[in-house]
């Protein structure tokens, strides 16, 4: 048993070792080190009597049997974790659960949230790592990404957990010597923060009241890649902004910051979490699936009904 679990772990190794292209990427993964898992893909090549891999100062290469390999030890782990996830429903999932997310909304939406979680999942422990930029699930060892926007990636299963109502908003201070823009198009008059990994970068799409959609390319003065970046640079006056309200919704009921445009919604983004397209989803990834489902249909800021909070300056 216990030889036949080691040879099993081995080929996990092998497996993200292939998929990282890296030993020393596996080993941060598995909290051991580098030459544990070269030992690792060592035994295995010797107990089958083949090269798996080449190995050069700048890269991994497969070998035509280590290919075949590959292939086979994908299937194969993927039907050992079915068949565990199987027998296994009615016990806590365990084990770490490695989640990546954008950094604000981590930081406003989800952080909040992870008590309760942990507190009904005591077995599990949580990997959370918090980037603005698209993170590669499989070469970086995720488990489950939170994203916002539409997902185009075909290797990745999309499962819709809340949506990001959005708003166009200024300070009053920003609004001392200037006019407010009345329509999208007067949006070119003034000085906007674009947030640059939004996917339609300066253009801005808004919704018209009679339900058509309106473009506009929009200018200024900063462009940047943090979405805390653009609240704290709407918050000190320096220009106009399209944003979630779940980013600035504080800052609207308090009136620091003011909604402009209240007739033209900007295009509301669904958030989703996403995980590696396979035969079976993993108990951790699914529990986390349910618990953020549940937990987001009751958030005003995520729901359907997400414009609630702030109903009251949105009719004035």
């Amino acid at each position: 048993m216990n030889e036949a679990m080691d040879r099993l772990d081995c080929m996990q190794s092998f497996v993200r070792v292939v998929e990282t292209g890296s030993f020393s990427a596996v080993a941060r993964e598995c909290n051991t080190t580098q030459p544990t898992i070269s030992k690792q893909i060592a035994a295995l090549e010797a107990y089958l009597d083949v090269q798996l891999l080449t190995r050069s100062t700048r890269k991994l290469q497969l070998t035509q049997e280590g290919e075949r390999f590959f292939e086979h030890c994908q299937a194969l782990l993927d039907a050992a974790a079915e068949a565990i996830a199987s027998v296994g429903q009615r016990q806590n999932p365990s084990g770490t659960l490695r989640v990546n997310c954008p950094v604000a909304f981590g930081q406003y939406q989800v952080i909040p949230y992870l008590k309760g979680f942990l507190e009904r999942y005591p077995d599990l422990k949580l990997a959370l790592t918090m980037s603005d930029r698209v993170v590669d699930l499989v070469g970086e060892g995720i488990d489950l990404a939170i994203r916002i926007g539409t997902v185009n990636d075909p290797t990745l299963i999309a499962h819709r957990i809340g949506v990001t109502r959005r708003v166009t908003v200024a300070s009053t201070a920003y609004f001392r010597d200037l006019q407010e823009p009345k329509t999208p198009e007067a949006l070119v008059e003034h000085n906007c923060l674009v947030y640059a990994r939004l996917a339609t970068g300066n253009e801005w799409h808004f919704q018209r009241p009679t339900g058509e959609t309106t473009q506009v390319t929009v200018t200024g003065n900063l462009q940047v890649d943090s979405s805390t970046a653009i609240r704290e640079a709407v918050l000190s006056g320096l220009g106009i902004a399209v944003c979630p309200v779940w980013l600035l919704g504080d800052l609207i009921q308090s009136e620091q910051l003011q909604v402009i445009l209240k007739a033209y919604q900007p295009t509301p983004l669904p958030i989703h979490v996403v995980y590696r397209r396979g035969r079976f989803i993993p108990a951790k990834v699914r529990c986390f699936i349910e618990y953020f489902t549940n937990e987001f249909e009751l958030n005003p800021w995520v729901s359907d009904d997400g414009m609630q909070p702030i109903a009251a300056q949105l009719t004035r």
